[in-house]
């Protein structure tokens, strides 16, 4: 728990958890990516430098990680699973500015969810590495559906990231206009991994992506 002022409870309906520092303006409905679930450390160590920043987040598993299974569950069934964790997020914000995304595909299934259904809750959606398209295979067809996307979105991209080509992602949000904010990370993979060039730790990369977030969210 961070600065030792946060919350962390389980909710036993979506197996979600909460991490919610006293002083928070924020809460971050943060969904994972398709092969590790809500405690992965990246999701831990993320929460943790976000509620630094005075961002509660809601962590949440998809129903196949949830129960075990290693294969994404349908397009749909993520869609709904990110409709209800935004539910849950609205309750616990009480009146914090509510945002939401998550790494990777959780970032994609909740973008999708709410181009097909706008919450008006949600007051932006940020995404922890957009998987733009599979690795090797450059394509922006991931990207179709963010122009229907009503609310500002944010892009953390790294530049090493083999699922989203820096030049088509940069396309993609210059496409979308002022809802869009694209932050990158040099020498960052599709797990914000850098290289020693980059003269950063990992506990500095996470740093740089909640306080990214933190001052973001603070715009909306």
């Amino acid at each position: 728990m961070a600065g030792g002022n946060a919350n962390s409870e389980p909710a036993a309906r979506l197996g979600l958890m909460l991490n919610q520092p006293e002083d928070a303006t924020t809460l971050y409905v943060l969904a994972h990516g398709a092969g590790a679930d809500m405690r992965h450390h990246f999701m831990e160590d993320v929460s943790r430098h976000l509620a630094e920043q005075r961002v509660a987040t809601l962590r949440y598993n998809f129903p196949y990680m949830a129960a075990g299974g290693k294969r994404p569950d349908p397009p749909a069934v993520l869609e709904s699973a990110v409709r209800k964790a935004i539910q849950e997020g609205y309750e616990a914000a009480q009146g914090r500015t509510l945002i939401a995304g998550g790494k990777s595909m959780g970032g994609r299934m909740t973008s999708q969810a709410l181009a097909k259904k706008p919450d008006p809750r949600v007051k932006g959606i940020a995404f922890l590495g957009f998987p733009l398209h599979q690795p090797g295979k450059p394509s922006t067809e991931r990207a179709v559906h963010l122009a229907q996307v009503q609310v500002p979105m944010l892009f953390i991209q790294g530049t090493r990231d083999n699922l989203a080509n820096l030049d088509m992602m940069q396309e993609v949000a210059a496409s979308l206009g002022s809802l869009a904010t694209l932050h990158i990370i040099d020498t960052a993979d599709h797990s914000f991994a850098v290289l020693k060039r980059a003269n950063k730790t990992k506990e500095d990369v996470y740093r740089e992506i909640a306080t990214t977030v933190s001052a973001w969210a603070s715009s909306l």
